[in-house]
């Protein structure tokens, strides 16, 4: 299918050719009949991707701050490597469309296949001629709804938002400041709701249009006089500020226009410094609309389909976009007229030449329009190399997932790594994986895990999806005859580890193993052949100072991501058994109060191993992100040794002292994808699965014991 996209690196926006996406869970597949242009976010985006590398430094000096701080600790060239890899990412445009359901994944009871539907969301409801749409962000559509009008619900929902957030009374006076395609869709629902409404821009032909719907609008120049006029000198009401300009003469004037104690709304994006005197003098409140309404942001609400109670959270944007279709229904919302351009996608690059100001002409609605039809065949693969080269690797890789790791660091190592052949890359909306096999050299990408598992050509599998997938593609590879290399996690329960264990059992001829790169990594094993003949047991000390995540990502969610200790500190507890030679024992646990703003993340863990060994591990989110991350300290026998964040080995033995550094960090995921060529070729595994199990229990003791209070759990 195509599909337009950004490329934020070389500022390029192209039509590329992806697979159709694999509707999972909770998601419908949607073919694409037309699509809103957004004169706003999309523009921002275009201009800023066209920026210079200074200019895009000078525009975000926050980014430019982490990329010090991330190259303080990590050394010049796997920053530099990390910054460019994410610019080169592709970026999807687009948020508003409407089209028909062609497939429907599991969980979607409701909706059906041919039913006409809007739909919502960034990364969602993209400029493409195929979306995956979560449900929460679908609304059917009546067939007096055309699809060109319906793409406008979105946009739609934005205005009502903020609409709603200025609480308007019937019969009260509602001024709207800048009368761009927001501020004339403001402007009709304030009057369809019994409000007396009035505009005002600095476009006559704006302001024209807006008395075409029966506004009383002036210009900037009159804007002051004309509102004391409309409101008898009673000042607004409400004023809602639809602009879209760095300066900040709309909330100048919108203190001008309004009454005491008023409300003022900003939907659009403009300057935010305020005048004091009169925001002061007036006691007026002022609101930043967040978007589409209440769900917006919520990976709960957008991702997982989880609504709010209609008693507690009257209006949703899910409600919002709801309202809005109604209100196109019913022909108090009108469209038509604000619809300035059309362009098949193909021609997509001509339209943001238009809303970025390089062709210049007047616009407002935008549109993309789609000519699939209803009978073309999808196809959720596409062919990258059509010329294949003759196969000799020990290693026909395909590969689950292609995020931000996979191309920005075990994609890059396996790309160095002898005998390994790209055969299939898979990702769940397809573009990822068309970037990346693109990128690295695989023969084909789609967008449907049963390509990659049932292929006879491939014969391993790496799986670097979400945490909550491992254990299952995992027994679903080895079932299909692969071998495997899953990454931390390899499971979140001991239900899916012993699902994994049960199959391991049953697997002969393939192996299985997980993604624990550091006790590969050049540092690490100089440390394990200073310790190899040790005849003492070990103290090991690992302090990781892991950085703060938000509550509401992924990682924390316990069916998602297992939280922080299970879906990362697994690393750690690893690297103490790589040293220690055995998995762990027991292990007692304590936290900190999470206080509302933690989640179990800030642990200190102690092991106890077979030989006597002791490991701590200390998992802290509440430290600095510019302090290096990870320090080992190993004391045993009269030797002191200290690992440094993968950079430098130093090591006290006699009174002397000797120091290895290495230029950049490398924490072994090169030296892990050998390791895994090597096994492969020889049978056995890279890892023990005592220690891979061993680990993946021993994680989840560790969580058990912080909530038990930090009583001894024993590992079995």
């Amino acid at each position: 299918m195509k599909q337009l996209l950004q490329n934020l690196k070389n500022g390029k926006t192209s039509i590329e050719e992806v697979p159709v996406p694999t509707p999972r869970a909770g998601q419908a597949l949607v073919r694409v009949a037309a699509s809103l242009v957004s004169a706003g976010t999309e523009r921002m985006v275009v201009e800023f991707a066209e920026k210079s590398l200074v200019g895009k430094a000078r525009s975000r000096p926050d980014l430019v701050r982490q990329v010090l701080d991330k190259m303080g600790r990590e050394g010049i060239l796997p920053t530099l490597q990390a910054a460019f890899n994410r610019l080169d990412s592709p970026m999807p445009l687009g948020y508003s469309s409407a089209g028909v359901i062609t497939a429907l994944g599991p969980g979607m009871d409701g909706f059906h296949v041919g039913q006409r539907v809007a739909c919502a969301g960034g990364n969602y409801a993209v400029h493409a001629e195929y979306n995956i749409i979560p449900r929460n962000l679908l609304t059917p559509l009546p067939d007096s709804v055309d699809f060109e009008s319906a793409s406008f619900t979105t946009l739609g929902a934005i205005a009502l938002h903020g609409f709603r957030l200025a609480e308007p009374q019937l019969g009260e006076n509602v001024a709207v400041i800048g009368l761009g395609l927001l501020g004339l869709l403001t402007i009709q629902l304030a009057s369809a709701a019994g409000c007396r409404v009035w505009g005002v821009d600095t476009n006559p032909e704006r302001v024209a249009l807006a008395e075409q719907f029966g506004i009383s609008a002036c210009s900037r120049q009159t804007a002051e006089d004309s509102a004391q006029a409309f409101t008898a000198n009673r000042g607004f009401d409400s004023v809602i500020i639809c602009a879209d300009t760095g300066s900040n003469d709309p909330v100048t004037l919108a203190g001008a226009i309004a009454r005491d104690r008023a409300k003022i709304v900003a939907t659009g994006a403009v300057g935010l410094t305020f005048p004091r005197k009169i925001y002061f003098e007036k006691e007026l409140s002022f609101i930043n609309s967040r978007s589409y309404g209440p769900g917006r942001y919520d990976p709960s609400y957008e991702e997982n389909g989880k609504d709010y109670p209609l008693g507690y959270v009257r209006w949703t944007e899910g409600r919002n976009f709801e309202a809005i279709v109604e209100l196109l229904a019913s022909g108090k919302l009108k469209v038509e007229n604000l619809i300035t351009h059309r362009f098949p996608i193909e021609g997509a690059a001509e339209a943001y030449e238009i809303i970025t100001g390089k062709k210049k002409e007047p616009f407002l609605g935008v549109l993309l329009t789609y000519k699939s039809a209803a009978s073309e065949v999808r196809s959720a693969k596409i062919v990258l190399q059509t010329h294949a080269a003759p196969r000799t690797a020990h290693v026909a890789l395909g590969v689950l997932g292609a995020g931000l790791f996979a191309n920005a660091t075990l994609l890059p190592a396996l790309k160095k790594v002898k005998d390994v052949e790209l055969v299939g890359i898979a990702s769940a909306g397809g573009l990822h994986a068309a970037h990346s096999g693109k990128k690295f050299g695989f023969r084909y990408a789609c967008s449907d895990e049963a390509q990659i598992l049932n292929d006879p050509d491939i014969n391993t599998v790496l799986i670097l999806t979400r945490h909550d997938s491992h254990a299952d593609l995992a027994v679903k590879a080895l079932q299909a005859g692969k071998h495997v290399f899953v990454e931390k996690p390899l499971a979140l329960d001991s239900i899916q580890l012993s699902e994994v264990s049960n199959q391991l059992l049953d697997t002969k001829d393939w192996i299985l193993t997980t993604g624990f790169n550091r006790r590969f990594a050049p540092l690490a094993q100089q440390l394990q052949n200073i310790l190899v003949t040790r005849q003492e047991p070990l103290y090991m000390h690992y302090r990781v100072n892991a950085g703060y995540i938000p509550l509401n990502h992924w990682t924390h969610d316990p069916e998602q991501g297992g939280g922080r200790i299970i879906g990362e500190g697994c690393h750690f507890i690893d690297f103490l058994t790589f040293l220690a030679g055995s998995a762990p024992i027991s292990v007692s646990a304590a936290a900190l109060p999470d206080g509302g703003k933690y989640r179990e993340d800030n642990v200190s863990m102690t092991f106890t191993f077979a030989d006597g060994s002791i490991g701590i591990v200390d998992y802290l989110a509440n430290g600095d992100k510019s302090f290096p991350k990870e320090r080992v300290e190993v004391f045993c026998g009269g030797t002191v040794a200290v690992l440094d964040d993968f950079r430098t080995l130093e090591t006290v033995r006699d009174g002397k002292k000797k120091t290895v550094k290495l230029w950049g960090q490398d924490k072994g995921h090169f030296n892990e994808m050998q390791a895994l060529v090597r096994a492969i070729r020889a049978g056995i595994p890279p890892i023990p699965y005592e220690q891979l199990i061993g680990v993946t229990k021993a994680s989840f003791a560790a969580v058990e014991s912080i909530r038990k209070n930090g009583e001894k759990v024993n590992i079995e």
